[in-house]
């Protein structure tokens, strides 16, 4: 499960990059369907994160202190998909966009760091 999560995560953060340049290229139609695209992983996303953390649950990981770290990663991963989803929005209406980016990276920053260092439970 933990390939089929990296690969969408990893899979999203590419057709973010790429939907941002089809919007400053003046591409709407074409950033509106890879924005789509990016939601559909977002789904998948979320379906298997979720799955893993059932999976750890019912190992009884999430009664010890990694549960938190868990919950941690979670919520982590949830403001990543909601960063991504403003930054687009803001580049769309021509808004500023350094601050969001900046916690971009510092929350998508973290949540590498919490699901690499999880995988060792």
């Amino acid at each position: 499960m933990q390939h089929a999560h990296m690969t969408a995560w990893f899979l999203a953060l590419v057709l973010f990059f790429v939907a941002i340049f089809l919007i400053k290229g003046g591409k709407a139609k074409g950033a509106k369907i890879v924005q789509m695209i990016i939601r559909v992983m977002f789904l998948l996303i979320l379906g298997t994160g979720f799955m893993m953390l059932s999976k750890a649950n019912s190992s009884g990981i999430l009664g010890s202190d990694a549960g938190l770290q868990y919950i941690l990663k979670v919520l982590l991963g949830v403001g990543v998909i909601g960063l991504i989803e403003m930054i687009l929005a803001r580049v769309k209406k021509k808004k500023s966009t350094g601050v969001m980016w900046i916690a971009l990276v510092i929350v998508f920053g973290l949540t590498l760091y919490l699901g690499f260092s999880l995988t060792l439970y």
